[in-house]
């Protein structure tokens, strides 16, 4: 993203850009097809896009498709994803629903060094020959890259002592 790019009182850049460090290759398995063309549609997080009554699609690149056997609809799914339109040069935010300036790694804002994003997502659909899976709904732009896809596990995927309707707001 240009240095020349606006950012809220608060924020602060980092000196350096990340995508010049990187120390790792990462190929995508597919693109994410979604109803959101432009930020302003897009939902801020996965409970309004939910809340928006689409769904979206995960295509998988030619060659995946066998990795989804063993899936089946109703099944949860983490879904990693690489926000490739976010910035990357913002170490502190301001957004708008807090009080004050936040640390980038303690907000879930796509702006970020590796602008990699999670959500959970439930599966409507799965076609393996095709490598395409239907899901209940995603807070990204249509063809976002996908990095990986994970089943979620309640044994695993929830912190130990943690609460969920207790921990939920935080």
């Amino acid at each position: 993203m240009s240095e020349t790019a606006e950012i809220r009182d608060g924020e602060e850049l980092l000196g350096f850009d990340p995508a010049g460090r990187i120390e790792a290759g990462i190929a995508f398995i597919g693109r994410i097809r979604s109803p959101w063309q432009d930020r302003e549609s897009c939902p801020r997080n996965i409970s309004s896009a939910r809340e928006s009554g689409q769904g979206a699609r995960i295509e998988l690149a030619e060659g995946y498709g066998a990795g989804l056997a063993g899936l089946e609809p109703g099944r949860a799914l983490l879904v990693l994803y690489w926000m490739d339109r976010a910035r990357r040069d913002l170490i502190v935010q301001n957004p708008r629903h807090t009080e004050a300036p936040r640390g980038t790694f303690a907000l879930r804002s796509p702006n970020r060094p590796n602008p990699i994003a999670l959500s959970a997502v439930t599966i409507r659909s799965i076609d393996v020959t095709k490598g395409v899976i239907e899901i209940d709904a995603i807070d990204c732009l249509d063809g976002t890259p996908v990095v990986d896809i994970k089943p979620w596990l309640p044994g695993i995927d929830m912190p130990a002592g943690l609460v969920p309707e207790v921990d939920a707001g935080r």
